[in-house]
């Protein structure tokens, strides 16, 4: 589809890399509601979507080993079946159905809760029920867009963890349900050679970014950090309702 203009897009899609996977190494989530909107300017969702979900899938499983003695395995066993559940959802809506509409539902429920987040009384730490609901709409959601990060990023907050524990956590439940997800695009023939081709030329540009936010991770508050989430969801939120 863009055989001969390969390099070229692949050396415009580099700054949005860049900065998509600074700020998952600064708040170990966003990069998908960052690159995907802006990538699928320059090429068709379902290469825009696979390349992210792969990248996404490399940088968990840096973060999630390099971080595994933070990671809570409770919430993984409680995520885990739902989330494949929702991976499968999504790969047959992928193929089948505009999903628009619940993009944007999503992205409201984003924005209303940043909003809460920021400005709403604290709330009480949430039921680990709610990982049913979460991990399944994660999954589906992630699959058809790669941004299912901000449904597992509200459960994951609400249920009140530490900032070590929140990031490992969250890539490790990311690196799992992506495997699923990359898996699913590959037996579907999504995936192919220019896709390969494009993401080892994205590679480099997504490990300097991880890299560069990781540094600048290194200096942030515990406050900071968890209101630096709740502005981010309130970016992708809106994102999401006027894509």
């Amino acid at each position: 589809m863009f055989d001969s203009h390969l390099s070229e897009l692949a050396m415009m899609a580099a700054p949005i890399v860049l900065l998509a996977y600074l700020v998952r190494g600064i708040c170990g989530f966003g990069s998908g509601l960052i690159a995907i909107p802006i990538l699928s300017l320059l090429f068709p969702l379902k290469v825009a979507v696979p390349l992210v979900v792969m990248l996404d899938y490399l940088a968990s499983a840096g973060q999630g080993v390099r971080h595994r003695q933070s990671i809570q395995w409770g919430e993984i066993g409680r995520l885990i079946v739902p989330a494949l559940i929702g991976v499968s959802a999504g790969l047959l809506i992928f193929h089948m159905v505009n999903a628009e509409l619940l993009t944007r539902i999503l992205g409201v429920f984003v924005f209303l809760y940043a909003l809460y987040s920021l400005w709403g009384p604290r709330m009480p730490r949430a039921s680990s029920w709610w990982a049913v609901p979460a991990a399944l709409s994660g999954g589906a959601v992630g699959t058809l867009f790669g941004t299912g990060g901000p449904v597992y990023v509200t459960y994951l907050k609400a249920r009140q963890l530490e900032m070590a524990d929140f990031r490992a956590t969250f890539a490790c439940i990311f690196l799992l349900d992506g495997a699923a997800r990359v898996t699913g695009y590959v037996g579907t023939e999504i995936v192919d050679i220019q896709l390969l081709v494009l993401l080892a030329m994205s590679l480099p540009v997504m490990i300097l970014g991880m890299y560069l936010g990781g540094k600048i991770h290194t200096s942030l508050s515990a406050e900071v950090f968890t209101r630096g989430i709740s502005i981010l969801l309130l970016a992708s939120g809106a994102s999401l309702i006027m894509r």
